[in-house]
């Protein structure tokens, strides 16, 4: 995860808005409602919101670490690495 959050960072204007940044935040918003569900079960998540192309590295970030601190499962987290790896390959960086 702290890899893709420094490809993005490292990443031309131009490539975040041919759709890293997008694909970046509908990563950072998924990873934020799972850590939600979690820690707060029965509630509706809030959405992550959209800080902006340039933010969207730091949105993953703590979007991940906030669900790492969550999760007890290793199969779960394993699912949250995966979801990682597809974004990224998505987003092109």
């Amino acid at each position: 995860m702290d890899d893709f959050a420094d490809r993005l960072r490292a990443a031309p204007q131009s490539r975040l808005q041919r759709g890293a940044a997008a694909e970046a935040l509908e990563l950072a918003r998924e990873l934020a409602r799972r850590a939600q569900l979690v820690e707060e079960p029965g509630t509706e998540p809030r959405v992550m919101p959209d800080a902006g192309m340039f933010a969207a590295a730091d949105q993953i970030a703590v979007a991940a670490h906030d669900l790492a601190l969550v999760l007890s499962d290793e199969g779960q987290v394993a699912e949250a690495v995966g979801l990682v790896e597809e974004a990224r390959k998505r987003a092109g960086v």
